[in-house]
């Protein structure tokens, strides 16, 4: 396959890697992104896997919660930012919210079908059909997510709706400084991008996964040395670094953004303790506009130049 300078582009983005180290991670992967990636690691030219190198879409995130109970985060998409910041658009958007704060459905297709609460005489399928005619591009529901507790959901929107956090707590206390502590929690989510709530949460094959790129790069690093590290030396940097990761993708063992000396969990406790409270932060939902699409690339020269030559002919 031959490797593109797009390629190579889009890789260091999500990677931090050299221009020449992609190229060869494309070259040996034969064009696999997602293979390059781990090619990279392996060898210890990038940290660790980045998709927002491909967030491309146009659109929003938002969020609604009724009495702390239940709550409802929807992403729905658009082909342009211009559409995506029109009130029309953010007013659908809103409804497609509140639409799923009410519905059962387990899934999209349930969704589409469901009675419109704005006018019981379309479905869902056909209230975004409707709205696609009026604004004149391609728009799509793409995802949703719904929570109920018995404890409290709180949300979050950054940057106008890039991004959109529900965070869900165990507690037998819901006063304003317990939801702003769960508030600040999910601007942490939004902000640091964990994976897990806690390391209770990761699964063996991560681990498994991870030691593996950690023992390729260790192995690497112990080939180049002067000082070459015995066996069981290089297995406790293993379980140091791999320890130092889950520090980062395990939400309540991050350090918390507005207080560095105390963990997101260290927080928590202490607002708990100071409302004569327990609280246990039991999930999150994080949706990021467009996370993992890819955006058609417009060459508007070309685009000018083809229509030209078409109106020629």
């Amino acid at each position: 396959m031959a490797i593109t300078a797009g390629m190579v582009k889009e890789l260091r983005e999500m990677t931090g890697a050299g221009m020449m180290d992609c190229k060869k991670a494309l070259t040996e992967t034969n064009g696999d992104m997602d293979a390059a990636i781990e090619f990279l690691r392996k060898n210890g030219q990038a940290k660790a896997e980045k998709k927002a190198g491909r967030i491309a879409a146009e659109g929003i995130v938002k969020t609604v919660v009724k009495d702390d109970k239940v709550a409802a985060i929807v992403e729905v998409n658009s082909e342009t930012d211009f559409v995506a910041k029109n009130a029309d658009f953010q007013a659908f958007v809103e409804a497609v919210a509140n639409q799923a704060a009410d519905s059962d459905a387990a899934d999209m297709d349930a969704f589409m079908a469901e009675t419109w609460a704005a006018d019981t005489t379309k479905t869902v399928k056909d209230a975004l059909v409707e709205k696609v005619a009026v604004i004149g591009e391609n728009l799509n529901i793409r995802r949703f997510e719904k929570v109920v507790t018995d404890g409290c959901v709180v949300s979050y929107i950054h940057g106008g709706g890039r991004i959109g956090v529900l965070v869900e707590a165990d507690t037998d206390v819901v006063n304003e400084d317990i939801k702003t502590c769960l508030k600040n929690v999910a601007m942490q989510v939004a902000a640091m991008y964990p994976k897990y709530v806690s390391r209770e949460e990761v699964s063996e094959e991560y681990m498994n996964h991870e030691k593996e790129i950690l023992l390729a790069q260790a192995k690497k690093e112990n080939e180049e040395s002067n000082k070459p590290k015995p066996d069981n030396i290089i297995e406790k940097m293993i379980i140091g670094r791999l320890n130092k990761e889950l520090k980062e993708v395990c939400l309540l063992d991050q350090t918390y953004v507005q207080d560095s000396d105390l963990t997101v969990a260290k927080y928590v406790e202490k607002v708990a303790k100071e409302n004569n409270a327990n609280v246990t932060v039991k999930r999150f939902v994080r949706f990021e506009t467009g996370e993992g699409l890819e955006k058609k690339q417009e060459d508007f020269a070309a685009e000018v130049a083809a229509q030209m030559a078409t109106n020629l002919n």
